[in-house]
């Protein structure tokens, strides 16, 4: 899969704008857990239904897209909206009734449904969760819609901190962020090439960073290679030249 990256956007707490963005990722130090981006986008009635992590979600999602004509869309998340999930979860053990407005905006294709309806969108868009490699899988699922000739795609990919009980299972520190970035098929032009390979023994790792978190500083870095192993595989992000 050979493709090119045109516009990206990200937000965090504390991390607003390409500037900031690229020297955090150059040298990540810890983050506040706190703040929400203002979302101004999105009307009003929509906003309130949503989360701190819908919220940066979205708002990545928009700050990419700017004024630039619609697009295939794909939202990727290996968690999602865990925590609105936790607290249905902890509502039914209660034996209360459940808000379908929450659990409305708790499924995983709830963030591309309400960018979709709220611009008044009808081009596809699709929702991704592969676990340590669901960056990957969105870039795949990018590709496929690239090939079937769309002319740009745009990848979302968001998460935030787990929470109680869940917390053991992280894997690297994690802040509640977004990225946003739109594809093209990279055509005659040099362009970054994603395959998947099984483990050879000579990955090369950058520093930890969450799994989508090291793939976005490969895509606006200038690193020739990243290597993402993942079990008995290696996915592979080149550079060419």
């Amino acid at each position: 899969m050979v493709f090119s990256v045109h516009h990206w956007a990200a937000w965090a707490p504390g991390l607003v704008g390409h500037d900031a963005w690229t020297s955090w990722l150059t040298q990540p130090h810890p983050l506040p857990s706190e703040g929400t981006p203002p979302l101004t986008e999105l009307p009003a009635m929509m906003r309130r239904r949503v989360d701190r992590l819908g919220r940066i979600a979205l708002q990545a999602a928009y700050t990419c897209q700017r004024d630039l004509p619609p697009c295939p869309g794909v939202f990727a998340s290996r968690y999602g909206e865990i925590g609105r999930s936790v607290e249905l979860l902890e509502t039914l053990a209660r034996g209360e009734p459940l808000s379908p407005t929450s659990f409305s905006v708790s499924v995983h294709n709830a963030m591309g449904a309400l960018f979709s309806i709220a611009r008044g969108d009808t081009t596809a868009y699709s929702a991704v969760a592969a676990g340590a490699e669901t960056v990957e899988a969105a870039f795949v699922e990018a590709c496929g819609l690239l090939a079937d000739g769309a002319p740009e795609v745009q990848v979302v990919v968001y998460d935030e901190p787990l929470p109680p009980p869940f917390e053991p299972f992280t894997e690297h520190p994690m802040v509640p962020h977004a990225w946003a970035c739109r594809v093209r098929d990279a055509g005659d032009a040099p362009g970054i090439t994603l395959t998947c390979h099984g483990a050879e023994g000579d990955a090369e790792a950058g520093a930890p960073l969450e799994d989508d978190l090291a793939v976005l500083r490969f895509l606006v870095g200038d690193a020739a290679r990243f290597d993402h192993s993942v079990g008995p595989r290696v996915w592979r992000w080149r550079r060419d030249v």
